[in-house]
């Protein structure tokens, strides 16, 4: 591969790639937004790390939601609040099956991942008294950095977390070396997938290593459940939060998967309708979950369509998308890395790796790179990616993210290829 695309910009080739039976022009053709123009080129959307595209099914759910059912859920008593209570439980339903939980009750819906993750440490965060530990990692998206922060600063626990190699994976044998969890910990909070270096952590292995101290695992899985065929018990979590809006479902909701006999044992997050079973003035009891923790009008429509964009991703087969993942992957880590200068943070090879490549060219600085790159109708992110302590552990103070789903070409791959060696050109750099 080299700097050069075989086509011109302005007239892209849909192609496939090399899977057998994935058809990325027919995948792309369910997504009208991929059809638009950019500053006079053909949209390259790189950016599904942020959030993905929606397919056509998905829009359509929501508009016919909101044409056809609207109305709140649980306290109607009409037609139109049962079948808006039969879409929104729907939902519940499909989540469930689709990450193999074992009942619909262990899916508690959140408006997004953060949410999610803050009632983890929130309600876990209860039970830490002074001298217990939390651990965590360096390469975590602020969202799963903070909520165990405060939940610290609330109870006296200490926060620790596991260093990561020069290649960008968690660092287990100078965890293990340095006894990092142990009798004190009560909570290991990891990603799953990396949303800066695309590492995929071994979750499994962490998890059974918190277990045998009597820790209960959470895993953020905003990356890993949207790439990656998901079965809640082969991941070894106890908890496990993620978001409809990177899995082409909806923003609005997210989710927050618990093995039930733990959120049962959780006090509540929120007060308010709907999560009580008495209230009165001198105290409350409160629902089982997921009613416990769904205090309030909650994602009505989001919730219903979410279970539509799972339906999707399912027919579609998720161990295609995570082959397609890596093939494309593997093609942009070998186009990148032949630009002189360029640098690929974590893993360089498609072993282990999702969708997101983060990277630094000498002295262009990654706002100016994307920049420059959406002028050419080439969407990528330039920042620290809500993952400072990580930019910082690596050296640098930001980087560019390109980041593939399963809509991405070998073409758009090439554009961005040839689009980052014009940028190093424009600031007087030799690609």
């Amino acid at each position: 591969m080299t700097t050069t695309p075989t086509r011109p910009a302005e007239a892209p080739t849909q192609d496939t790639t090399a899977e057998a039976g994935y058809d990325v022009a027919a995948v792309r053709q369910q997504f009208p937004i991929l059809a638009r123009t950019v500053a006079g080129h053909p949209l390259r959307y790189l950016d599904s790390a942020n959030t993905s595209q929606k397919p056509e099914r998905v829009i359509e759910a929501v508009a016919t939601h909101y044409r056809e059912h609207n109305a709140n859920v649980a306290r109607a008593m009409h037609q139109l609040g049962a079948e808006a209570t039969e879409a929104y439980e729907g939902g519940r339903s499909r989540i469930a099956r689709f990450i193999g939980a074992t009942r619909a009750e262990e899916v508690v819906f959140t408006k997004n991942a953060s949410e999610a993750l803050n009632l983890a440490a929130h309600t876990l965060g209860a039970g830490l008294r002074e001298g217990d530990e939390v651990v965590v990692s360096v390469a975590e998206h602020h969202s799963n950095i903070v909520p165990w922060q405060l939940a610290c600063e609330r109870t006296g626990a200490t926060l620790r977390w596991f260093d990561i190699t020069e290649d960008g994976r968690l660092d287990l044998a100078a965890a293990e070396r340095d006894g990092l969890i142990n009798e004190r910990t009560k909570v290991v909070s990891v990603a799953w997938v990396s949303n800066v270096l695309g590492t995929v952590h071994p979750v499994r292995k962490i998890a059974d290593w918190a277990h045998s101290v009597g820790a209960v695992m959470v895993v953020d899985g905003c990356q890993g459940v949207p790439q990656l065929p998901t079965r809640v018990a082969d991941l070894g979590a106890d908890l496990l939060a993620f978001t409809g809006h990177k899995m082409v479902g909806p923003t609005g909701v997210g989710v927050l998967w618990g093995r039930y006999d733990l959120l049962a044992s959780l006090p509540p997050f929120l007060g308010g309708g709907e999560m009580i079973e008495v209230v009165r003035m001198t105290g409350s009891t409160y629902a089982p979950p997921p009613a416990r923790f769904e205090a309030g009008t909650p994602p009505i429509a989001e919730a219903a369509v979410l279970g539509v964009a799972a339906d999707w991703l399912d027919e579609l087969g998720m161990e295609q998308v995570a082959a397609h993942e890596q093939a494309i992957t593997r093609y942009a880590l070998e186009g990148l890395q032949s630009i002189n200068g360029l640098r690929v943070l974590g893993p360089t090879e498609a072993v282990d790796r999702g969708g997101a490549i983060s990277f630094t060219v000498g002295d262009v600085h990654p706002h100016d790179m994307a920049q420059l790159l959406d002028s050419r109708g080439i969407a990528v992110r330039g920042g620290h990616h809500c993952a400072r302590p990580l930019h910082e552990r690596l050296g640098v103070q930001s980087s560019t993210r390109a980041s593939f789903y399963l809509y991405t070409t070998q073409e758009e791959v090439d554009a961005l290829v040839e689009g980052v060696a014009h940028t190093v050109r424009f600031f007087g750099g030799t690609p």
